[in-house]
């Protein structure tokens, strides 16, 4: 898993490769809205020093406002597919040039290079450099030992400036000093690799960097050249955006313009979601034996997984139901649904040899083959396992009437597992894709032929798969879970550094094991399985799972089993304002968790900050990582006030770093002052009407006016809240609510309870 390295510290290549860069930009041209400059590898002082010589064509252009593409190209050959889908907004560009210099601007943004002198390539915003491709950061670099060819690009970084994003990684959040390789792998949550690489990083800089490349991109990021993010790819060809915010909110915003919009799932899916676990032993007794359990245990359920196994073991994954332990499913789905409860089951794209499937899909040829046409077949995971070809239409078809079938019988949804170990080597697809740029795009292909059948099965707004793989793009098939995490504290904190990491990447729902999956020795411990379960249920989407032991909380202790419903009970309180923004977010490009830094910018601290979150804009959650309950966390300045008990408050002036022991039960989950927090504590599913009959929870409120809005089930803004402030008086004026509304106070401590008369209040502190 080794990055690519061309040099031998910073003065020496390394001697396989021969590396070439350009020394100046020699001539520059305007073609419509494209700027094309034109970079030999030397500089060009008599004609003679044109014969002999290689260049990079540089194509800038600006496919959304404030963002910048440039493509560096050697050799210019026709690339076999797939390439990202994105998307051209066609904003107005500004394109100057005159005998000294280049530019091309696009909103504030603007690329800008010198004519006939040594080669730089500076983007500024605001008169501002915000980075530049220096001499001798670009490479057109051949390996003469394997005769391979690659492009490189060097962009600088200023002396504070800190890199995120990449991707789920599980590592340090802060990227700076890492080498990363974007390639999709099945390496779990306690290693290098991931299963959702994204050749975008974010900078607290203003800026981000996506590399539109498919195929493995290899980032060295201020490591082999420790003032620049390298990033090389093999071909003759680079192509890359420059992303200008200049808040990180803007900056995804302008992302996911590029890329593709995320879309909202059903608000159903933010409720609690319990498994099987895997290799567990289950039937339909046991299935309802822990959904009634969960109710005699008066604890909410949204969702119910059958993982594997409701397939016969070595028939995976054959769409089929295995009627010795399921003799009716269609009866058994049913029950589930009337117990007001959705059924997701367990589905991969590689297809077992033994099964009707297999002999389906070799017959008219809906697999990934060799090259001497054979199936692509290997014995990991399950025995004789081809992969379905996404890139054939027919097989594309059959594999969406196989899921339209199980729709059919009332399930609801998938639990889309793998989509990483895509081969490369030997490999043939239909449509005579690159093997190399199919690897980590095929995930892509796969989680939307799911989502879309749903989709057309189910409505619009009612399809949602629980993916494990990503790539560029996937943010429109949501949503996401972090992999086979480790039933460790340590794993756990791993975890959510993955998410962040991943949720910094252009993506805005994200889940994970609760518990840990893999058990080993490991098995989750009673103290384990209850922080994770806080953390899991303060987390976009809740689901337990598991490798070899039953998830239940009734199975740890009985404080597990309280604790499960305080957690489940709090999210469902909270869905008017966690679907409120949600809904708001997924329109903007931004994530419902996200680090703490996107909303505290110019505090320095919050930009370190891994081990909490902002949950929305206006509740910070801390987890606990230790059986001990202790917790060391940041607030920035303001006034906060625990949502969970009124009497944990804080008055910061300048950000604090808090150390403090939490009971079992409890954790810092704190609401910022001048929040509108709409709950209702009734709730019990994640699906109701947002608007009615709400607890009004106001947190220090400022002087002056303050509203939010509140969405209904599809996302839509239906009501709004208002707080007016003059003084010790309030004034809380609503719309579109309905039912009673009881409005609480949170100020210094206190609590102060009010009723809402029809659409008006007024409260004297």
């Amino acid at each position: 898993m080794a990055t690519l390295k061309f040099t031998n510290g910073y003065w020496l290549t390394r001697k396989e490769y021969d590396v070439n860069s350009p020394a100046e930009a020699f001539e520059a041209e305007k073609d419509g809205k494209t700027l094309n400059v034109y970079a030999p590898y030397k500089r060009i002082n008599t004609r003679g020093d044109e014969l002999n010589l290689g260049m990079s064509t540089i194509k800038l252009t600006s496919p959304v406002e404030n963002v910048i593409g440039v493509k560096l190209t050697h050799f210019d050959q026709d690339t076999k597919g797939p390439s990202y889908e994105l998307n051209n907004l066609d904003p107005d560009v500004n394109i100057d040039v005159t005998d000294k210099k280049a530019s091309l601007t696009s909103g504030d943004l603007t690329v800008s290079l010198p004519l006939r002198q040594q080669f730089d390539m500076e983007f500024t915003a605001n008169g501002k450099v915000i980075t530049a491709s220096r001499n001798k950061a670009q490479g057109e670099i051949l390996n003469h030992d394997t005769n391979v060819h690659y492009m490189r690009e060097q962009l600088s970084v200023g002396v504070e400036d800190k890199i995120y994003g990449l991707g789920e990684r599980f590592g340090n959040f802060i990227k700076n000093g890492q080498e990363v390789k974007i390639t999709n792998q099945d390496g779990g949550t306690a290693s290098e690799q991931s299963y959702k690489n994204i050749p975008f990083y974010l900078t607290d800089a203003g800026y981000g960097v996506f590399v539109d490349e498919p195929q493995t991109v290899d980032f060295e990021v201020t490591s082999e050249n420790v003032d620049r993010v390298q990033f090389s790819s093999e071909g003759e060809s680079l192509q890359y955006y420059v992303i200008y915010g200049p808040t990180p909110q803007e900056i995804l915003h302008r992302y996911t313009e590029l890329t593709g919009r995320m879309q909202l799932p059903p608000a159903w899916s933010f409720g609690l979601w319990l498994t099987t676990s895997f290799t567990t032993d289950y039937s339909e007794k046991t299935v309802l034996k822990f959904i009634d359990g969960m109710k005699d245990h008066n604890i909410p359920l949204d969702v119910f997984h059958f993982d594997c196994f409701w397939q016969k073991g070595f028939e995976w994954s054959n769409m089929e139901w295995d009627r010795d332990e399921f003799p009716d499913p269609e009866g058994l789905i049913k029950k589930i649904h009337d117990r007001g409860i959705k059924v997701c089951v367990w589905i991969n794209p590689y297809i077992a040899q033994k099964g009707k499937m297999f002999e389906e899909g070799k017959k008219n040829g809906y697999f990934i083959k060799r090259e001497n046409g054979n199936l692509w077949q290997w014995d990991l995971w399950q025995a004789g396992n081809a992969f379905v070809d996404f890139t054939n239409p027919d097989a594309v078809k059959w594999y969406k009437s196989k899921l339209k079938a199980l729709l059919d019988m009332g399930v609801d949804c998938f639990k889309t597992d793998f989509g990483e170990r895509i081969p490369v080597e030997d490999a043939v697809f239909f449509d005579g894709s690159d093997p190399k740029r199919e690897h980590n795009y095929y995930t892509l292909q796969y989680n939307k032929a799911v989502f879309d059948t749903i989709e057309e099965n189910k409505g619009k707004g009612e399809a949602v798969v629980f993916a494990r793989s990503a790539t560029v793009g996937s943010q429109k098939y949501p949503l996401h879970w972090g992999g086979d995490a480790l039933s460790n504290f340590k794993n756990m904190a791993d975890t959510l550094h993955g998410g962040l990491s991943f949720l910094s990447s252009g993506f805005a729902f994200w889940s994970h094991d609760i518990g840990g999956f893999e058990d080993g020795p490991d098995t989750p411990t009673p103290d384990l399985y209850k922080r994770w379960t806080q953390f899991g249920l303060l987390s976009s989407h809740s689901r337990y799972h598991g490798s070899n032991v039953y998830r239940v909380p009734w199975n740890f202790d009985d404080e597990a089993v309280d604790n499960t419903r305080k957690f489940v009970n709090l999210k469902l309180s909270l869905m008017p304002y966690l679907y409120t923004q949600a809904a708001h977010d997924t329109t903007y490009g931004n994530p419902l968790m996200r680090p703490m830094w996107f909303n505290f910018t110019e505090d320095r601290t919050a930009h370190t900050l891994d081990n909490q979150y902002m949950f929305g804009t206006q509740l910070l959650v801390a987890p606990v990582f230790n059986p001990e309950g202790h917790v060391n966390f940041y607030l920035p300045a303001g006034k906060w006030t625990s949502i969970i008990n009124d009497d944990e408050t804080y008055d910061i002036t300048d950000g604090k770093w808090i150390s403090k022991d939490y009971g079992e039960l409890d954790l810092p989950v704190l609401a910022r002052d001048n929040t509108i927090l709409l709950r209702n504590p009734k709730a019990v599913h994640a699906d109701y009407d947002f608007t009615k009959d709400l607890d009004i929870n106001l947190y220090d409120m400022h002087e002056g006016s303050t509203s939010v809005a509140v969405v209904d089930q599809k996302g839509q803004d239906t009501g709004k809240v208002t707080v007016d402030r003059s003084g010790n008086q309030l004034t809380v004026t609503t719309t579109g609510l309905t039912g009673s509304a009881t409005i609480y106070v949170h100020e210094n401590g206190k609590v102060t309870k009010a009723a809402l008369n029809g659409t008006e209040a007024t409260i004297t502190l």
